[in-house]
């Protein structure tokens, strides 16, 4: 399938400019944009990766913006702009804060690429994904979220690392929200075929369980002055290429669901089938008691978060 026409990648920081590079290199498009608020922070990140396609090879044209008005023409916008949660700052008060900016995009999106398909990062990405949908009014299939695709390459890294093989054997789902009550699917996992329940013992797989739900948190203590970039930009990009190339790729994102799972009016983490049209189907899976109930438990918490958004106007 051709490449798509252009790419804008909302936020030019560590991920926003780490997945440029990426869409870049990957001949995605024939334009990517990066947009962000600090003069001189797109722009200079732009001309950086421009600078590499001599070696490299690639033919994208990549360009920096302040204006939101670079969005028009968009096939695929990727919102990664967002604060991170600071000491002192309650979940409330980041939620209140990313809806705010995440308005004002959304509101672009609608305005110069109502034909788009909008890939939304910024967390918690499950609400902020139901709520660039409900501001910009598109179609629920046109706004997803990346969530469980990064979290299931935690996972499978993790597992991997635990048994000696290659990462890429390593099959899994996980779903629900994009945090603390995440849901690794291990009646769904398996290298090559045979079931990691009957390679790994019920402490080692709660062990890597944990550390999966706790990904993040991990490298943020590492870094201590940041968070990570690397895994995430390269999670996005494998949703960009799903989208751009149409690959009709079976991928945990965050994805509004209609009756699917018995839920409504709510954006979560399940497998779902992704190509040029976005999320085009969302596919049910049978879930062990055990696993429906922390799917559960993570429903819920994303509702409790989704009422903070419930008075903010649109």
């Amino acid at each position: 399938m051709a490449a798509l026409e252009k790419i804008t990648v909302l936020g030019a920081g560590n991920v926003g400019g780490s997945l440029a590079q990426r869409l870049a290199e990957m001949d995605l498009a024939k334009e990517v944009v990066l947009l962000d608020i600090i003069d001189g922070l797109p722009q200079g990140k732009a001309l950086d990766i421009q600078e590499s396609a001599p070696i490299i090879g690639f033919s994208t044209k990549v360009t920096g913006s302040l204006s939101l008005e670079a969005i028009r023409g968009s096939d695929l916008v990727i919102e990664t702009a967002g604060l991170a949660r600071k000491p002192g700052m309650s979940r409330s008060d980041l939620l209140t804060k990313n809806a705010d900016i995440l308005r004002g995009h959304a509101v672009a999106v609608k305005s110069f690429a109502p034909n788009s398909v909008v890939l939304v990062v910024t967390n918690p990405v499950d609400v902020m994904t139901y709520w660039f949908r409900r501001v910009s009014g598109l179609p629920p299939a046109r706004v997803f979220g990346e969530s469980g695709t990064l979290d299931t390459a935690r996972f499978r890294t993790f597992v991997a690392m635990e048994l000696g093989v290659a990462p890429r054997d390593v099959t899994s789902f996980v779903l629900g929200t994009h945090g603390d009550t995440m849901v690794p699917v291990l009646s769904l996992s398996s290298v090559s075929g045979v079931p990691l329940t009957r390679l790994l013992s019920a402490d080692k797989l709660a062990a890597i369980v944990k550390r999966t739900q706790q990904g993040g948190g991990e490298i943020v203590n590492l870094l201590k002055t940041g968070s990570a970039f690397y895994a995430p930009s390269a999670s996005q990009a494998e949703l960009a290429r799903a989208v751009g190339r149409d690959e009709k790729r079976v991928l945990p994102v965050t994805a509004h669901l209609q009756g699917e799972y018995g839920l409504t009016d709510l954006c979560f983490g399940v497998p779902a089938l992704v190509g040029r049209a976005g999320v085009e189907k969302i596919l049910e899976v049978d879930l062990t008691p055990t696993e429906r109930a922390a799917f559960d438990a993570s429903v819920k918490a994303v509702r409790e978060d989704l009422q903070v958004l419930a008075a903010l106007p649109v």
